[in-house]
């Protein structure tokens, strides 16, 4: 009988599952180091199937055997399956479960480069500094990877940026290893003597969770099953420098700069340009901003929107904006002189993060030039430099909360409610939102509208309430 709820488990066949469970079945098998049917539903992320096991008595920290080896915790952790680790952490899975060679959740997600599967474990008690028995800790693993989401998320989590793995390789050590290597060329070297000689290749380039390159190669057999698989993501630069600013070992501004720019249209959204720009931007001396001011100067187009977008935040704290008052004449002169459009959308990015109505006209100038394009920095910069009473600048950040772009709206919405004052017109044109198709710029309508003292804000917040799944969007509107 539990053979055919292995069966209906790994077919993920719901029904068949409850019959066989109603009508006896075990939900574990009576051997101990048979397959276990939870493992199986742990694998497929059915985390619905997972929970009807539990609840019929299944184990959460049992082993599974077999082909299936293994702990539930750690096969979703491996495979990215949140809802299901979760669902076994609520019944009682241990998230520092040990597997053979003292394999755990951890190490599997952070191997797997998976991110938010770490903060799940993390966040349950898991702990960061974590090794197996050969002494690969999770940062030497997410390091090796190339996995800048994972190796941020264990940071975080206090992983020591120095300690190293069982040959003494620091993670630091193994990116600075990954800097500059042909990936696909490292990969298939290490594929090669897993198969026979006559094995099929094949390589592929998706997104790994973080928008790093994610490069996978497999070697196939006659009939195309999969012998062998290898993957590492394309983020060992950004990796790196994670990695030298935890531990304080900078790294000379040119070498940094040179990091960077390969990566500008390589990653999902130039994860590892904004990684590399950030680190210099916290550095927050005086040497740094001055490298960065002459690289504004640059014949490059590219490295003059690196060096804005380092100045775009540079030195800020909560608290503190030391070179504003150098920085800004900058941006603003490049605001007026600046001829690459994209070197120009770094510019009105930062005069926004300046937020220093001084930089109003520079930033009208942009955003309504002939020909250019708008974006959601438009609203965000236009909303975070406009000083009360100026009513031509109202007037085009309200035009810009009805733009054809749900994200413009949403944007120029959030600007609008975010704004230090009030009026008729601007409760108006909040409320005139109310009735829009993104539930999300309903959200910050109505908080807008709460903020005032409007009572149309009801009417928005019980729209969101009763529409949303999006999770901020629903948080943004829950207490007002």
């Amino acid at each position: 009988m539990y053979e055919e709820l292995l069966d209906a488990a790994g077919e993920n066949d719901t029904e068949r599952i409850e019959r066989l469970l109603r009508t006896g079945t075990p939900a574990d098998p009576a051997g101990e180091k048979e397959p276990t049917a939870l493992y199986r539903a742990a694998t497929n992320g059915r985390a619905d199937l997972v929970r009807i096991l539990l609840a019929s008595g299944a184990d959460p920290n049992r082993r599974s055997g077999g082909q299936d080896e293994g702990l539930p915790l750690c096969a979703a952790a491996a495979l990215n399956r949140g809802e299901a680790a979760q669902a076994l952490m609520d019944a009682g899975a241990d998230p520092a479960g040990r597997e053979d060679q003292g394999w755990s959740p951890v190490l599997w997600a952070a191997a797997n480069g998976h991110a938010d599967m770490l903060r799940l474990l993390l966040n349950a008690g898991a702990p960061a500094e974590d090794a197996n028995d050969d002494g690969e800790t999770a940062l030497t693993l997410a390091a090796r990877r190339g996995a800048p989401g994972a190796v941020r998320a264990l940071l975080e989590a206090g992983a020591d940026p120095g300690r190293p793995d069982g040959d003494g390789d620091t993670p630091l050590a193994i990116a600075y290893d990954w800097l500059g290597v042909q990936l696909e060329n490292a990969l298939l070297e290490q594929i090669s003597d897993r198969v026979p000689e006559d094995a099929g290749i094949v390589v592929g380039r998706t997104r790994a969770e973080d928008g790093t390159d994610l490069v996978t190669v497999r070697a196939l057999d006659a009939e195309g099953a999969v012998l062998a698989e290898v993957q590492s993501q394309r983020g060992h630069a950004a990796v790196a420098t994670l990695l030298e600013e935890a531990a304080g070992e900078p790294t000379p501004f040119e070498e940094m700069v040179e990091r960077a720019l390969p990566y500008r249209d390589l990653d999902e959204e130039a994860e590892t340009w904004w990684a590399v720009a950030g680190a210099l931007s916290r550095r927050g001396d005086r040497g740094t901003f001055e490298d960065a001011v002459r690289l504004c100067a640059s014949d490059d187009p590219r490295k003059r929107e690196f060096a804005v977008d380092v100045l775009a935040q540079f030195g800020f704290t909560e608290d503190d904006k030391p070179f504003v008052e150098e920085s800004l004449p900058v941006l603003r002169r490049m605001a007026v002189t600046e001829g690459d459009e994209r070197v120009l959308r770094s510019v009105l990015g930062a005069l926004g993060h300046h937020a220093d109505p001084r930089a109003l006209p520079e930033v009208l100038r942009i955003v309504t030039a002939e020909g250019w394009t708008r974006t959601e920095a438009d609203p965000a910069a236009l909303a975070a430099v406009l000083p009360p009473g100026h009513s031509e600048g109202l007037a085009l950040l309200i035009a810009m909360t009805e733009d054809p772009d749900e994200g413009v709206r949403d944007w120029a919405t959030m600007g609008l409610a975010g704004l230090d004052q009030d009026s008729p017109q601007i409760r108006d044109a909040l409320a005139a939102r109310l009735a829009d198709e993104d539930l999300n710029t309903v959200a910050e309508a109505a908080r807008g509208l709460a903020e005032r003292g409007d009572p149309r804000a009801r009417a928005g917040v019980e729209r969101v309430l009763a529409e949303s799944d999006d999770d901020y969007a629903r948080d943004l509107v829950s207490d007002l």
